[in-house]
Parts: structure tokens; C-alpha cells; sequence
């Protein structure tokens, strides 16, 4: 199976730097993700349009895997909330990682003045929003000050931000 529940984390050390702890309302998942590029999915290879979306083979996904590998993992559990995640192994097909979920119901959980931030609804699916570690990642978010000039809060809002037409009263 893809998505396989660990009794303990395979990398301690690793775990409890990411935010795990070994409490009750706290679990690991091991998630595999297929390495290497994204053939582009279809028929025949025939993409109808302009030859600059023609491209099927040599294209490569936006985001990185850990953070595919945290959504797979988010979608599949919807009830708990992924707090961070970590490689664990790879071979010639997959990238293996363990997410750390956190589970914002139990008790343990939701009385943990350092924990309890992640019960609050704002964090629902922070994975597929990017606002995860490695989704902050691949979003560019690493980087500060000239180096994420287009980068903040997101490429998105910094588009239409550059693109809107303002057109004030005395112009």
C-alpha cells in the first residue's frame, strides 16, 4: 500500500525535530510518491491546441515530492491535520516520507498550550495549501528580502497586484 501507519517513526531524532511527539493524538504515516517527471495525460499524445502546450513527455511537476507526498497523505486522512513530514528512503520508482499527523480532536491534543494552535479551523488542510514545510518550499518562501521580490504573500497575489488597473480620481 501506499500509505502505511507506523506504531513509531522510523527516524527519532528526525521526528521529534519536525514536531512529533510520543503522545496520544500524535501519528506517523509512511507515504510513497512516484520519483521523475509527469507525462502529461493524453490521448495518443495528441494535445489540441497551440504548439507551445504541445509538450507531453518533458514535463516536470510544480511541486516537490515531500509536499505530494504530504498531500496524498492529508487527502486520505481527512480528519487529522499534517504537521510536518520527513525522507525516510528511496529507490529507482518511489520517494518514501513520513508525515507527522496530528489528530485535532483528542484531548491530549487540545489541552497542549504548545500544540493546540493546530486545532484552530484555519489550519484545515494546511498541505494543500502550501503552508506546510515543504509546500512553503516549493511555493519559494524560503528565501527573504530581493531573492522573493515576486514571491510574497504568494505569485498569485503578487500577479494580480502588478496587473490590476487602478484608476484613481485625479490621474
Amino acid at each position: 500500500a501506499s500509505i502505511v501507519r507506523l506504531t513509531r517513526p522510523s527516524r527519532p531524532d528526525k521526528a521529534r525535530r519536525m514536531g512529533y511527539k510520543a503522545k496520544q493524538g500524535i501519528v506517523v504515516y509512511r507515504t510513497r510518491v512516484r520519483r521523475g517527471g509527469r507525462k502529461k495525460q493524453v490521448n495518443k499524445g495528441i494535445v489540441y491546441g497551440k504548439p507551445v502546450h504541445q509538450g507531453v513527455t518533458k514535463l516536470k511537476p510544480k511541486r516537490n515530492c515531500q509536499s505530494r507526498a504530504e498531500e496524498k497523505t492529508g487527502r486520505k486522512l481527512g480528519g487529522l491535520r499534517v504537521l510536518n513530514s520527513y525522507w525516510v528512503n528511496e529507490d529507482s520508482t518511489y520517494k518514501y516520507f513520513e508525515v507527522i499527523l496530528v489528530d485535532p480532536a483528542h484531548n491530549a491534543v487540545r489541552n497542549d498550550p504548545k500544540m493546540n494552535w493546530i486545532c484552530n479551523p484555519v489550519h484545515k488542510h494546511r498541505e494543500l495549501r502550501g503552508l506546510t514545510s515543504a509546500g512553503k518550499k516549493h511555493r519559494g518562501l524560503r528565501a527573504k528580502g530581493h531573492k522573493a521580490n515576486k514571491l510574497r504573500p504568494s505569485v498569485r497575489a503578487t500577479l494580480k497586484r502588478n496587473n490590476a488597473v487602478r484608476l484613481r480620481r485625479y490621474r
